[in-house]
């Protein structure tokens, strides 16, 4: 559902004048001001009171804020439940029966100038699709809009989107031209990881270089987009599947920057079979050996998992079972659970009390993953085409599901 107006909606707490707008002027008292009472478009406080009057309106009609999301909203136990996830005016309704909806949607009308949709297809530049075996998230309109932003509409597609050679350094080459032209396709491609997680360590390499872009680095970024030519239509798959297990991978590449020295850390986590979170990102510390870099990473998604068991205990759907962090470093493995050569690790002593008292109340179990089937690699460097392949399937990253003959 959209919400008409929502900026005009909310009531003003500060003393905020306007002139008179032109055509409305009061003859004769031409130099008085309007003092405002409700919010408008322009205004810097008009996000947030809109936000105040959606959030006391649903609080009133007995909705829960979801402490872990501010912008989620639920009603109910399992049996009758309801929940609605809103961003700026648009929101997301969904609920145990289409009754319970329905009913929640008259009440919002009642409310507010709304207008109703229809059933999920498209939310914020994301295509959902319905099919016999679950939900596909797609991006490909947006991708499209890149590859002809970049002049590239023609271009030959590539395997991969970064090559396994060694990492982009920042004096890599003479200055790219452009660096305007780079920042926004760079910015770009970010957005489209929300459903290409495949690209989303090409695209965390070359968004590192966007105050100093040189020649090799928007090859780089050319690169990606040869490669989401050749994958337009791919996007990622959502089954239906029990939510009573929390399962992540986490990997890190010891001093990969070559200009910083610092490690590219990396994880994905499962909801039973669909991947729910993801991450490539440069730590912000140095770490001294491949054990901190490693440990510094099952740190962060054991830091991830704590987060998304609360987020999803206020949803009614309580994980019972300990979340499963599979490592290929067997010293990461043995610092989670004992203080092995405290005198080398001393100084994360923090994330080591963190895991290790997850640890010791069974929410979390560290394990060990041989190396290849580290699926969180995809998100730490590059892969021969084969691996990559294999992992990008194993995230569920594919093309669209087969339409039945005769279906629109």
């Amino acid at each position: 559902m959209d919400v008409k107006t929502a900026f005009l909606i909310g009531d003003l707490e500060e003393e905020i004048y306007m002139d008179q707008p032109e055509g409305y002027v009061v003859q004769g008292q031409e130099k008085k001001v309007c003092r405002l009472v409700k919010s408008m478009y322009g205004l810097k406080q008009a996000p947030k009171q809109w936000h105040e009057k959606f959030d006391s309106t649903l609080l009133s009609k007995g909705f829960a804020i979801n402490e872990c999301d501010k912008c989620v909203y639920t009603k109910g136990n399992s049996d009758s439940f309801v929940m609605i996830c809103l961003y700026v005016d648009d929101m997301l309704i969904t609920g145990s029966s289409p009754r319970v909806i329905l009913s929640i949607m008259t009440m919002l009308s009642s409310e507010f100038a709304m207008k109703d949709l229809g059933p999920l297809s498209y939310f914020l530049g994301i295509a959902v699709k319905r099919h016999s075996g679950g939900l596909f998230l797609s991006q490909r309109k947006y991708a499209a809009e890149i590859i002809e932003r970049a002049g590239m509409s023609s271009c030959k597609s590539t395997s991969t989107p970064v090559d396994a050679n060694p990492k982009l350094s920042a004096a890599a080459g003479a200055p790219y031209e452009d660096p305007t032209r780079y920042r926004g396709l760079a910015g770009a491609l970010q957005y489209l990881t929300f459903t290409r997680l495949d690209i989303t360590y090409a695209v965390q390499q070359v968004c590192l270089f966007m105050h100093d872009p040189r020649i090799e680095h928007m090859n780089a970024i050319k690169r990606i987009i040869r490669y989401i030519q050749g994958t337009l239509d791919y996007g990622l798959h959502l089954y239906p599947s029990s939510t009573s297990t929390l399962v992540s991978y986490t990997d890190a590449d010891w001093g990969g920057c070559p200009d910083t020295r610092r490690s590219t850390s990396g994880y994905c986590m499962f909801l039973g079979n669909n991947l729910v979170s993801w991450s490539a990102k440069n730590q912000a510390t140095l770490s001294r050996s491949s054990a901190e870099a490693e440990y510094r990473r099952v740190a962060n998604v054991v830091s991830e998992s704590c987060w998304l068991r609360n987020f999803l205990l206020e949803l009614h759907c309580p994980i019972q079972k300990a979340t499963l962090v599979y490592c290929d470093n067997i010293s990461a493995i043995y610092l989670s659970g004992n203080p092995v050569q405290y005198q080398r690790t001393k100084h994360i002593e923090m994330d080591i009390h963190f895991v290790r008292e997850k640890v010791a109340k069974g929410q979390v179990r560290v394990c060990h993953v041989p190396s290849r089937y580290q699926i969180a690699d995809i998100f730490t460097k590059g892969l021969p085409a084969v691996l990559f392949e294999d992992f990008k399937d194993s995230l569920s990253v594919r093309r669209p599901p087969a339409m039945t003959a005769g279906v629109c």
